[in-house]
């Protein structure tokens, strides 16, 4: 079964996902803005998820997961949540 290990950063709208990945881009540390912005109780560790199985997390984020380069920032992405920026860091 596949895993992989990856790190996010869960808000509410859309808006505010792009502006936390423009400021990604701009040189600002995933970890910082994850404990900062994240709405997941994954913020206190920097949105680490540490790691999961396939299918263990919803779809769309497993697509992501799963399925897009590793250590690129990818989203926003939607779930039922709210929006994400995912972070693979392995997958094996």
């Amino acid at each position: 079964m596949a895993s992989a290990h990856a790190l996010h950063i869960l808000v509410k709208t859309r808006a505010e996902a792009e502006a936390l990945k423009k400021q990604l881009a701009e040189g600002a540390k995933f970890g910082d803005l994850a404990r900062k912005h994240s709405l997941c109780p994954s913020a206190k560790k920097g949105g680490d998820l540490g790691e999961f199985r396939r299918g263990q997390m919803v779809p769309a984020f497993d697509k992501v997961v799963f399925g897009k380069p590793t250590l690129d920032v990818h989203g926003p992405e939607k779930t039922q949540f709210g929006w994400h920026l995912i972070k693979t860091l392995s997958r094996r």
